[in-house]
């Protein structure tokens, strides 16, 4: 994956052992970098996710689970299992086949080995429900289709996995217990193809968003910009497959998939799009070939595993400007969303529009929710709010984060069109970026939307000892009442199970999401389970 000799992976490298050098003496553990890991950091990363690791470890309470026994899959007996396996082993190698004997929930960028593979890392409910018997690790679409083939004969459901960090949506957990995890990423992690004149890449599942950056970077492709979403330490491969979105204007990452190979539940592989044409050019220039297109049915569905997935890159648009308005009051909501749905049909507002509430921002700071409240019941609105007179931006309820992208005439006229709209809710604030230190969340979102992929968006899972999350997404149109209707909903389900309430609006073209991230600690059985609860578990 990477340019043997590139003077800058040198420079990395040399950072990276002095940064190793500095942790180990403050006694925290390093995360892995990806020159060590295919899911590690990169060196530009590393201090801020040891400063995020140690804020998680230092209030962490919750012990490692050691298990005794392997959690079989239904209907096969122990005998018959051993059997199964050990013909596994022989046709893969011992290496790369491991009984699931203890459940290290960890945190995003580190578990045992960095592969959080083995169960639900933030589980709601108890972490023996969704739990897998044996993880094992193709090297090829061919060991795929020996392990699909396998399962065929021994009738033991399968799980594949690409990294397993989608983590508010259940992570690596298999849904069928004691079912043998694929983890696709450990070995099948390669770039197979980045094309800086037609602006596209091939990948494997295990290419993190970190690694396509750093690697396009390595190569010089100034060209290219990736899509990112919150956090790049997840697949490329596996979010598109769960149609997750980023923040520049490429943001729906399931459009912009360009052809995919997969092994059928039946061992064979297909090629959709251009991909099945022997010797063809065009795999990914052209998504349909001919007659049906079969791509969806291997998005969010147990239909095949994929094992390689082509992408369409964005051109780098040159300048670009990011930008931020805050909004005093809840009850400025509805009138928000009705100005942010015409500009972001017509594409003034360019990238995914995340509207974010106070006390998410609250949130990101990353202290522990006793540092503001130690009643029970939701933080009161006062103490959130009296909380936010301290940040750089000041008191609001509701913060936009946009970028403009392109020469600065064009921007120009685009930032006068959001500006005005925007300045219709009275007290509403331009932020001057100028005035927000270089450690401000905005310029985490100014590198997110400018297609670089960074780490500090999980901070707010530390509001709790052991934080976990799990995410209540419901889907809308864009309108004001529908916005109003799912934040009201939102509120008396979070009043409703005693927990805090962390919400945030993100607008397609014509549809918008409510992201409210239900965060619990999960050594607390009770506030499991009202998280689960709360989240329409129930």
């Amino acid at each position: 994956m990477s340019t043997p000799g590139h003077p800058t992976r040198n420079l990395e490298d040399c950072l990276s052992k002095l940064l190793l050098h500095i942790m180990s003496s403050k006694n925290v553990p390093p995360t892995p970098l990806l020159s060590e890991q295919h899911n590690g950091i990169p060196p530009r990363l590393f201090e801020k996710a040891q400063e995020a690791k140690s804020a998680i470890f230092d209030i962490a309470t919750k012990s490692k689970n050691e298990r005794t026994k392997v959690a079989l899959p239904q209907g096969i007996n122990q005998a018959t299992f051993r059997v199964a396996i050990a013909e596994l082993h022989d046709r893969l190698g011992e290496e790369y086949v491991e009984f699931v004997t203890r459940l290290d929930d960890g945190w995003y960028m580190e578990k045992e080995r960095l592969d959080p593979n083995t169960h639900d890392g933030m589980h709601v409910s108890s972490e023996e429900d969704f739990v897998a018997s044996v993880v094992v690790y193709p090297g090829s679409t061919e060991e795929v289709q020996t392990i699909v083939q396998w399962a065929n004969h021994y009738r033991i459901p399968i799980s594949p996995i690409s990294i397993g960090r989608n983590y508010g949506y259940g992570g690596a957990a298999p849904r069928v217990r004691g079912a043998v995890v694929l983890d696709l990423g450990r070995r099948m992690n390669r770039i197979l193809d980045i094309n800086p004149d037609d602006c596209t890449c091939l990948v494997e599942p295990g290419v993190t968003y970190f690694a396509l950056y750093e690697e396009i970077r390595a190569r010089g492709y100034k060209n290219l910009w990736i899509d990112v979403p919150d956090i790049g330490g997840g697949s490329v491969l596996g979010n598109a497959l769960d149609r997750g979105v980023g923040y520049t204007p490429y943001g729906d990452h399931w459009m912009m998939h360009c052809g995919m190979e997969v092994v059928l539940p039946t061992g064979e592989v297909i090629r959709t799009g251009m991909g099945a044409l022997p010797g063809n050019n065009s795999w990914q220039l052209f998504p349909y070939g001919f007659g049906p297109t079969a791509d969806g049915i291997f998005s969010q569905s147990n239909m095949g595993v994929v094992t390689k997935m082509g992408f369409g890159l964005m051109p780098n648009p040159g300048d670009h400007e990011s930008y931020l308005y805050t909004f005093p009051n809840d009850e400025d909501l509805s009138q928000l969303i009705e100005i942010i749905r015409p500009l972001r049909i017509a594409m003034i507002l360019e990238n995914v529009a995340q509207l974010r509430h106070i006390s998410m921002q609250i949130g990101l700071e990353g202290k522990p929710r006793s540092f503001y409240y130690n009643g029970q019941g939701r933080v009161p609105d006062s103490y959130i709010h009296e909380a936010a007179q301290h940040l750089a931006h000041g008191d609001c309820s509701w913060l936009y984060y946009g970028m403009a992208y392109g020469p600065k005439e064009i921007r120009q006229y685009k930032l006068d069109i959001v500006h005005k709209e925007f300045m219709k809710i009275p007290g509403a604030k331009r932020i001057d970026p100028s005035t927000l230190p270089s450690t401000d969340y905005f310029w985490v979102r100014d590198r997110i939307a400018s297609g670089i992929p960074d780490i500090e968006e999980l901070r707010w899972v530390n509001w709790h000892p052991n934080g976990g999350h799990v995410a209540f997404s419901p889907v809308s149109p864009v309108r004001g009442a529908d916005a109003t209707a799912l934040w009201e909903i939102a509120r008396r389900r979070c009043e409703e199970y005693n927990l805090d309430l962390f919400p945030t609006f993100c607008v397609g073209l014509r549809e918008m999401h409510l992201i409210v991230e239900i965060v619990f600690n999960r050594d607390d059985v009770r506030m499991r389970d009202n998280a689960g609860l709360s989240a329409g578990n129930d």
